[in-house]
């Protein structure tokens, strides 16, 4: 799914072409879906160098992205942080996943965190190396720090499909001077367009990523769409991020509401900034591995038509509780649990 793919993912963020929409306006042409089912195994280094191993449903040991490949997944996603402590995430342990990766045929998203460790909505740290630098320079930090890893991946052969500028940027990168609230960007605007520019430099073909969180919650999607919008940032999908069984008031919730109310969301979307949207981050409690397939199912079986809409990526699905403390993962004992089922059926 390489060349071909990036080809073709690289034509539907080119400006869309226009039809005419009820009421006499106009609404993007939809692009030519390509569609991608994904899983982030960004943690897989890590806990092999534990002792941690992998086994499909009857038991048999399997490398951890073999073994995503032969549960139906086709790409894999990977987080990148500046200057790890441990080094897990950083150029090099990237590198290795993503050359595995591209013996097996799976497509590569990029990940930048643009941080030493988490970037998310609650953190996004400036990498200690990065401090105290004006808007400028920070600008020429992301600009180098982008172009340096996607070089490594080019020139070990790995072709990338995707790069996300930043890991759900709902409140900025880079705070505070990237802080994104209310109506100002702050300097989050010149941050992205340099990690853009950098991207396009190294593969041209490739997609660049908007990230951001709670991909049901319309209201603050709309609100920050807009207001990228206005300040001419430049994008070419809208990667969301989906949680709708996260742990609250003591128990986990019914996944329903805010699943159904991501897929309504996606028409509104693509009519509104004429952008694909890819699911980038999803997942459900590992606990509940029926639960989770049924949500995974809705998901894939309601979105076949909507050709704006091109694939899903579940979170980490080969992390458990008890080797690494997280509880959204899809295994079990090191082995796949239901959960996962759906992939490669649609």
């Amino acid at each position: 799914m390489r060349t071909g793919l990036a080809c073709l993912l690289a034509l539907c963020a080119l400006v869309p072409a226009c039809r005419k929409a009820d009421g006499g306006g106009t609404e993007p042409e939809p692009p030519a879906r390509t569609f991608v089912q994904g899983v982030d195994i960004s943690w897989t280094t890590e806990l092999e160098s534990k002792g941690y191993r992998f086994y499909n449903a009857a038991g048999q040991e399997r490398e951890c992205l073999t073994l995503m490949k032969e549960i139906g997944a086709d790409a894999v996603r990977l987080r990148v942080w500046v200057d790890p402590e441990d080094g897990w995430n950083g150029q090099e342990d990237v590198l290795e996943k993503a050359k595995r990766a591209q013996a097996l045929g799976l497509g590569v998203q990029v990940d930048f965190h643009y941080s030493d460790s988490w970037a998310d909505p609650a953190q996004q740290t400036v990498p200690a190396a990065w401090k105290g630098k004006d808007a400028a320079a920070m600008a020429t930090a992301v600009k180098t720090h982008t172009q340096q890893v996607l070089q490594a991946l080019k020139s070990a052969g790995v072709e990338v499909d995707w790069v996300q500028v930043g890991n759900e940027v709902t409140n900025g990168m880079l705070w505070d001077s990237g802080r994104v609230a209310g109506t100002s960007a702050g300097q989050f605007v010149k941050y992205f367009q340099a990690g853009r520019e950098a991207v396009k430099a190294v593969y041209p073909q490739a997609q660049v990523i908007l990230h951001l969180d709670n991909g049901w919650n319309l209201s603050t999607l709309n609100w920050f769409l807009t207001l990228m919008k206005g300040n001419g940032l430049e994008y070419d999908l809208l990667g969301l991020s989906l949680y709708p069984s996260y742990w609250e008031n003591g128990a986990y919730p019914d996944w329903k509401p805010r699943v159904q109310q991501f897929v309504s969301n996606l028409p509104t979307l693509y009519k509104a900034y004429g952008k694909p949207v890819m699911l980038v981050e999803f997942g459900m409690p590992a606990s509940e591995p029926a639960k989770a397939r049924a949500a995974l199912e809705y998901l894939l079986g309601n979105t076949q038509d909507l050709e704006y809409f091109l694939g899903v990526f579940y979170w980490e699905p080969e992390a458990e509780h008890d080797r690494c403390g997280y509880d959204y993962g899809a295994f079990s004992g090191g082995r796949p649990t239901e959960a996962l089922a759906p992939f490669g059926q649609y």
